[in-house]
């Protein structure tokens, strides 16, 4: 291994959860087989391509897990759940004592857990909801804080929750929520706090308004993602690296946070299927002007996931490779030295609609970067070079220094 040069500029991009499994809809092939993605192609068979082991066997798939490895940090280490990354992201003062709480708005039925979005309600509905929690709810023990869209946060004090169980509303589409609920230790808490949003929300105003639009309303809320504040090694300590992150979801913004790197916002990001690919693309091509190492995060392709739906995934992969990843290909080589590494953070396949720890497939090239299988980018295809990165968070000193 060489050193890294202080003057090489880098640039990952993550389309959240791309990785999947064959699916008959496209002739057996995956996600990242059937898009047309000629820049992410050219990356692998000009550069290199492999599998990362991205999440340890002893933690949940989740992106917060994931997200920590893809920026090389050993979530085995420095995770102590999902919710205490976001109220970073959201400036919120959590004391020591504190256990976070993510608070989805979610859409059940029948008891069973229908929508872990509520129809991807808007942030101003989420709020009047959040609002009105604390206003019943709230005291000196409980806070709701209002996030974006159907993501919130709560804080808890007075409690022990160490030896707590909670499920990802996510990863349990069409589950009986009974079987779901929160279980261990002050369990019951939790558990009447979900009973209790869900007579508050019943007629709300804000369901009133959807029914009557035929939207998913939100049934109640939901809580998971539970740990205590978050503390994690600056990267340019770590790495010697200046870096910013674009990115619409607050777990990656936290995350950038927590690593010392700036967080570039861009108007029209949303998190979703309608989010401004171009808008990330442009300011990723501006960030490289002042930043060492910038990362795109794109939570589409994740969604279109959960929401089972194969054909959007498949536009929302090959929007990224055509307004992010050929933009910013194209900028890098105006540069003497650089590198590009595009991966998800994890699986979410669409047959399951949920995340999965199965090793993601990655693909890098640039300067030294070099491998012996030149092919696009796909499960098989890196699973045919034999190169495997058992230690997710490993793989991001392998980019910087090889």
């Amino acid at each position: 291994m060489k050193g890294k040069k202080l003057s090489r500029k880098y640039v990952v991009v993550v389309p959240d959860g791309a990785a999947d499994r064959p699916l008959p809809m496209f002739g057996g092939k995956t996600i990242f087989e059937a898009a047309e993605k000629p820049n992410i192609d050219s990356i692998s068979m000009t550069g290199m391509q492999g599998l990362c082991k991205t999440v340890p066997p002893e933690l949940q798939p989740g992106s917060d897990v994931a997200m920590m490895a893809v920026l090389g940090y050993d979530p085995a280490k420095y995770y102590t759940g999902r919710a205490p990354i976001e109220a970073v992201a959201q400036e919120i003062n959590v004391g020591d004592n504190d256990w976070i709480f993510r608070c989805n708005l979610v859409t059940t039925a029948d008891g069973k857990m229908i929508d872990h979005s509520s129809g991807h309600i808007s942030s101003e509905e989420g709020k009047t909801f959040i609002d009105d929690l604390n206003k019943e709810f709230g005291d000196e023990h409980i806070r709701f804080y209002p996030g974006v869209g159907y993501r919130h946060l709560m804080i808890v004090n007075g409690y022990d929750f160490s030896n707590l169980q909670l499920q990802p509303p996510h990863d349990h589409i069409g589950k009986n929520v009974v079987d779901l609920l929160p279980a261990g230790k002050n369990a019951d808490v939790l558990t009447d706090l979900i009973l209790k949003s869900e007579k508050l929300f019943k007629n709300h105003k804000v369901n009133l308004s959807r029914r009557e639009a035929k939207k998913n309303e939100a049934s109640s809320i939901w809580l998971w993602g539970h740990g205590k504040k978050a503390k994690m090694e600056a990267f340019k300590d770590k790495y010697g690296l200046k870096g910013a992150a674009i990115t619409a979801v607050d777990l990656v913004k936290g995350l950038a946070f927590l690593i010392g790197f700036d967080h570039i916002n861009v108007k029209g990001a949303t998190g979703y299927f309608d989010t401004d690919y171009n808008g990330k693309g442009i300011a990723a091509i501006e960030a490289l002007k002042k930043y060492d190492i910038v990362l795109v995060h794109v939570e589409a392709t994740d969604e279109a996931g959960h929401a089972g739906d194969a054909v959007i995934k498949k536009k929302a992969l090959e929007e990224i490779d055509k307004h992010i990843v050929g933009p910013v290909l194209n900028e890098l080589k105006k540069y003497k030295d650089w590198r590009i590494l595009v991966m998800p953070d994890h699986p979410t396949p669409v047959s399951t609609r949920g995340h999965t720890n199965e090793a993601v497939p990655f693909a890098m090239a640039g300067e030294g970067v070099s491998g012996d299988i030149h092919l696009p980018l796909s499960e098989s295809n890196a699973k045919q070079t034999g190169f495997v990165v058992h230690n997710g968070f490993e793989l991001m000193k392998s980019f910087i220094t090889i």
